[in-house]
């Protein structure tokens, strides 16, 4: 909701700005604040509001890093949705605030709004983080994102899906089950499947190879750019630019 000043305002911020008279100093002061309580009232149906510009929720988007909190986890495979928002809010220069059951940055790019969460759940919980702040944030569900490692795509690979399994995947798992749907989008960030049997939990948990993390840095940027895309060009647009790219 925007508030357009009128003439009436303007001369009020004219006369407290210039007057050197206390009396009227405090005069000018209580005349302003009196005519915003006014205007606020009759902009939110009797009730004064401090929020005097609302985001308009089609406007808002949720982007999920899915990921596990602490230094060991840091570099490691299924920490990519992590490391896919650091890399966009270090390039940003943007900073991420620790906020209930999660770290959060916000980023405005052509009129949109995009809040950046990194759950501290741990993954396996992650749909809480989702829930609550979507719930809080009235981000409609076609305006989140979540971004996860897929162990069925070939290293680097992304893919944009709108709806799915979890395919074995906890943190989608937990997702789903919170939001109560299947039909939600998500950013599948390839790692391969590079592992023996039984070892999967060994290689998900385990650290990039220095090859790969030679060819990280421009997966990286296209992911930011992958991003950039669904909150302006849409997620069909992005599938059609991103897909297996």
């Amino acid at each position: 909701m925007k508030i357009k000043i009128s003439n009436k305002i303007q001369f009020l911020a004219y006369r407290l700005a210039t007057s050197h008279n206390t009396f009227y100093f405090y005069t000018n002061f209580y005349s302003m604040l009196q005519f915003f309580r006014k205007l606020l009232r009759k902009k939110t149906g009797g009730k004064a509001s401090f929020n005097i510009e609302e985001t308009d929720p089609m406007k808002k988007f949720l982007i999920v890093g899915l990921g596990n909190i602490g230094s060991e986890y840091e570099n490691t495979r299924h920490n990519i949705g992590f490391k896919i928002l650091d890399f966009f809010a270090k390039k940003e220069e943007l900073t991420f605030k620790t906020d209930k059951l999660g770290d959060l940055t916000t980023y405005k790019f052509k009129g949109r709004t995009f809040i950046f969460l990194k759950p501290s759940t741990y993954m396996n919980l992650s749909g809480k983080a989702v829930r609550y702040w979507m719930t809080k944030e009235k981000i409609p569900i076609e305006n989140i994102l979540i971004i996860t490692d897929d162990l069925n795509l070939e290293f680097g690979t992304i893919r944009v899906k709108t709806k799915g399994s979890d395919g074995g995947h906890n943190g989608l798992k937990s997702v789903q089950a919170l939001l109560n749907t299947t039909k939600y989008p998500r950013f599948r960030f390839g790692i391969s499947a590079e592992f023996g049997k039984g070892r999967q939990v060994n290689y998900v948990l385990g650290e990039w190879t220095t090859e790969e993390n030679d060819q990280l840095p421009e997966r990286l940027e296209k992911s930011v750019e992958l991003i950039k895309s669904f909150g302006t060009a849409g997620v069909s647009n992005t599938m059609n630019a991103f897909n297996g790219k």
